[in-house]
């Protein structure tokens, strides 16, 4: 059949005049077969096609194996790897980045269009501050967080980012909501309270907030541990709450092992390969990411 010659179609697949008439008369079958010519006939596409898909498959496995071997840190490492990454770059850089790293994973996981309501709770340490810095992230993705911040660090920078908190018109509560409250107003919790410097019993006036995250039905996202958690053993009698998704910074600790919640990130994608090479992180590459699934 003439139609199907390469003087008719050239490799670039361009179709002259006369082919694209005679293309409306012919049948389904024959426009299928013509198609197929079409891609089949140019040696040099099929084998372009090959190595892409060759590339990304092996990506993947790449991603795949690193994500499994990916080394998780005992609470003295965790402290001593801050301390390191702290003689290398400013507090307010990681903070940062931990915290859009944050508010990445919760958009992969609970879209603002059916969880846009999100309360926002932050601790007095670090963690705090990730959270704060999540919740301006928050609401530039679209999302309404209000921040529940019990008892603020006073610092500078902690400071710093309150303000900016309220320039970006994001509520702070005073009081901690009842659980009926809480699933009245909110669609999802944030969980910033405590981080890997953490070690139990959770402190009286905290007490009944973890309590309240340990009762409600809403979904949970946990930043780095589940609050209450032992950094190394996991959930605890007084704080024994599985969040739905745990963020795990700069590299998992030893409690993510216990964690039995449907999404697991991986975020902090700012550690030097030294560092990397001295605690022996095996981290995955994050390519344009952010985050990544472990």
């Amino acid at each position: 059949m003439r139609l199907l010659s390469s003087q008719c179609l050239g490799w670039n697949g361009c179709i002259p005049r006369t082919c694209q008439l005679l293309w409306r008369t012919i049948n389904t079958q024959s426009r299928l077969s013509f198609a197929h010519f079409a891609f089949i006939g140019n040696p040099q596409q099929q084998q372009r096609q090959n190595q892409k898909q060759q590339l990304k498959r092996n990506l993947s496995l790449q991603q795949s194996c690193s994500q499994n071997m990916v080394k998780y840190l005992t609470q003295k490492e965790a402290i001593d790897l801050d301390i390191d990454l702290f003689d290398t770059f400013h507090v307010g850089q990681l903070m940062e980045l931990a915290g859009l790293s944050c508010a990445d994973a919760v958009a992969e996981c609970f879209p603002a269009q059916t969880h846009p309501r999100v309360l926002v709770v932050c601790g007095p340490g670090n963690n705090g501050g990730d959270g704060l810095v999540c919740a301006r992230h928050l609401s530039l993705m679209g999302y309404q967080p209000t921040v529940y911040y019990p008892k603020p660090t006073l610092m500078a920078l902690y400071e710093n980012l309150t303000n900016q908190c309220h320039h970006m018109e994001i509520p702070n509560i005073k009081k901690c909501p009842s659980v009926a409250a809480a699933e009245e107003d909110y669609d999802l919790i944030l969980d910033a309270l405590f981080g890997f410097g953490f070690k139990p019993p959770v402190r009286e006036n905290f007490v009944p907030l973890v309590k309240m995250m340990q009762q409600t039905k809403l979904p949970i996202a946990s930043v780095d541990i589940p609050s209450g958690w032992d950094v190394e053993k996991g959930k605890q009698s007084e704080s024994d709450f599985q969040p739905q998704l745990l963020i795990s910074l700069t590299a998992p600790k030893l409690c993510a092992k216990h964690f039995k919640g449907e999404h697991h990130y991986l975020g902090g994608r700012f550690v030097p390969p030294a560092l990397q090479r001295k605690y022996e992180l095996n981290l995955p590459a994050y390519g344009a990411k952010l985050v990544i699934r472990l």
